[in-house]
């Protein structure tokens, strides 16, 4: 199976939709609004003046939240039409943003840049076969002190959501419409991979990585899946049994050679 193409293919589709949709709120972004939550900001602090590599950056908004920062960015991601609006955006904002349209692991064969940090965030995972490949991908591209900061939604939502936890060999395949506000109801053929928590520690641990900060979150700064209700100043929780599901986790590890 091709899931590459397939899955550039729905995100290419996907792209169109969402640069007019309410939930990117391009119009606000270009205005000044940034992209990035309170999480992911937290974790990873001051960018000023550091080169910062965004993998998996859909059509850049975070990517050029950071270079707003000060960071020297680059995003990267597998869908062609996503990185056109990117470039876009980076151009109409007068920003020096870099976009590479690839396949990470494609990427990381070709890539020689090293990075102070790495960022990637928010439904990331599940659209890679090989954990211990996205980690080397990852670790090959840090400079020796350099960050990864990973914030992603916690596997336990698939566990709830009818979905696997742990990993299987076969890929999850399904037609699936998009998750704005706008979507036109049409399906899209998707290819997904269920990763453990555990599978994501372990792959890092592997690469060489020192994990430095594990952090779960019973809040979502998204609207994501079914039966999240909203808490004000806080975000959208999902009970189960009257109890908080964690939704969010946010790992930094750091390359120390």
């Amino acid at each position: 199976m091709d899931y590459l193409s397939i899955n550039r293919k729905a995100w290419d589709d996907r792209t169109e939709i969402h640069v007019n949709s309410t939930f990117y709120d391009v119009n606000a972004f270009i205005s000044g609004k940034s992209s990035l939550n309170e999480i992911e900001l937290n974790q990873v602090g001051e960018v000023k003046g550091k080169s910062l590599l965004h993998l998996q950056c859909h059509f850049g908004l975070d990517t050029l939240s950071w270079a707003r920062k000060g960071a020297i960015v680059t995003g990267v991601d597998l869908s062609t039409k996503a990185i056109v609006q990117a470039n876009k955006l980076n151009n109409e904002l007068g920003l020096n943003a870099t976009f590479i349209a690839s396949d990470i692991y494609q990427f990381s064969d070709e890539n020689t840049k090293k990075y102070n940090i790495v960022f990637t965030s928010y439904g990331v995972l599940c659209w890679l076969p090989d954990l211990d490949r996205w980690a080397q991908t990852v670790a090959k591209a840090l400079l020796p002190g350099g960050e990864l900061h990973l914030i992603e939604f916690h596997p336990t939502i698939d566990l709830l959501t009818g979905y696997s936890y742990f990993p299987r060999t076969e890929p999850d395949v399904e037609a699936e419409e998009t998750y704005t506000e706008n979507s036109d109801g049409v399906k899209s053929t998707i290819v997904t991979w269920p990763h453990a928590f555990s599978e994501v520690i372990n792959a890092l641990i592997s690469a060489g990585l020192f994990i430095e900060q594990v952090n779960e979150f019973p809040y979502s700064p998204y609207n994501c899946i079914e039966d999240l209700e909203y808490v004000a100043e806080q975000g959208y929780q999902l009970l189960h049994k009257g109890q908080q599901v964690p939704l969010i986790y946010a790992i930094k590890a750091r390359k120390l050679a």
